[in-house]
């Protein structure tokens, strides 16, 4: 059958555009993981995402006869092409079967809308901003997914790779056991650190003790990553918005904040592993779903990491051991047994040295792939 992709411009087609990815995975991969639809709902409405203000795009599925076979959605952050020079497009939410014509047409079509905007270039996946999911899974096809990623089936790369896309660049992810003990160096730097230095570690057990922290931790990572890969940064506006939504998510125990003389100057921030649970509650909250998503992350013995950041002028000094001796203790206490590092640039030697030191296992590898247009 012939494919054909449209647009998906009313409230019918976005909801199939949003539910898609279930109709093609639930049944056949246990490693896939519904999103969570409310927010995944929000995260592509222009009336409630504040990136739709710097960002155009279109949603796009394809057809065969009357049945739904793939999707993308393609989009142009035009303030990171004005940060930094380009003129790119951007491509997300890429899922279909394992038919290459499905794929080709998708990314053809997104490749067409993109030049009609006078793009030069398609890069993917990735998302509006650094605060959602990135890259495409090519290792790591067997093990659990974690939050904020994307799982794709093992033959998705391949497709997309038959379209003509090169690798730009890789993120590598690292599964920590946390049954080994820390390298001695990380509890005498910890001790220097806490006892001999104005460094002020805060720990805490209250969600409402973090909300003086959260919009500086935001201005932190607009700091710090905005020579990363991608990184869009944040407005004022999105900071205090994003910390909003954030606190209520948050585990207290495993956020470690670093200060100096009251200002940010390192964090870290992990959640228990909830995806079982999302997947037990299909992605739903309500009636039920939320109870499912709660009690995995109870029961659950794997640390996910969200986000983390050290002030450029401060590193160097420790404070990553400060921490990590810090959230080593409270996961440990907790019955956690392994963290997973979430993504890490296969070009931060640093911090993979880093996990590496843990003797953390690289267990997943997500990729950027680019064609010119």
């Amino acid at each position: 059958m012939s494919v054909k992709v449209r647009a998906a411009r009313s409230a019918r087609e976005k909801r199939i555009f949003i539910h898609l990815p279930e109709r093609l995975y639930e049944k056949r991969f246990e490693n896939w993981v519904h999103p969570i639809y409310v927010i995944e709902k929000d995260l592509l409405n222009p009336a409630k995402n504040d990136a739709w203000g710097f960002c155009e795009g279109e949603f796009l599925i394809a057809w065969q006869e009357d049945d739904p076979v793939g999707r993308i959605l393609v989009f142009i952050n035009h303030k990171v092409n004005r940060l930094r020079g380009e003129r790119h497009a951007r491509f997300g939410f890429f899922d279909c079967e394992d038919n290459q014509e499905v794929a080709s047409s998708l990314l053809k079509a997104a490749e067409e809308w993109a030049k009609s905007k006078g793009c030069e270039c398609i890069v993917g996946p990735l998302g509006f901003t650094d605060m959602d999911a990135e890259g495409m899974l090519v290792e790591g096809f067997d093990e659990q997914t974690s939050i904020s990623t994307w799982w794709h089936p093992p033959y998705t790369f391949n497709l997309v790779e038959g379209a003509g896309y090169k690798k730009e660049i890789d993120w590598v992810t690292y599964l920590v056991d946390l049954s080994r003990p820390l390298p001695e160096v990380y509890n005498k730097v910890a001790d220097r650190l806490k006892f001999r230095s104005k460094y002020k570690l805060h720990q805490f057990t209250r969600r409402k003790d973090l909300w003086p922290f959260a919009v500086p931790v935001f201005r932190l990572i607009n700091e710090t990553y905005v020579d990363l890969y991608g990184f869009s940064p944040l407005t004022e506006e999105e900071i205090h918005k994003i910390a909003r939504e954030y606190i209520p998510l948050l585990d207290p125990r495993f956020v470690k904040i670093v200060t100096l003389n009251g200002d940010v100057k390192s964090f870290v921030i992990g959640i228990p592993d909830m995806t079982p649970g999302i997947r037990k509650a299909r992605g739903r909250l309500f009636p039920f779903g939320f109870l499912h998503i709660q009690s995995s992350a109870k029961h659950s013995k794997r640390l996910d990491m969200l986000l983390g950041a050290v002030a450029e002028d401060h590193r160097g000094k420790g404070l990553d051991m400060l921490m990590a001796v810090a959230f080593h203790e409270s996961a440990v206490q907790s019955g956690f047994t392994h963290a997973d590092s979430h993504h890490e640039l296969e070009t931060n030697t640093r911090v993979r040295g880093e996990m590496e030191k843990l003797g953390g296992k690289l267990y997943k590898r997500y990729r950027i792939y680019r064609k010119n247009l």
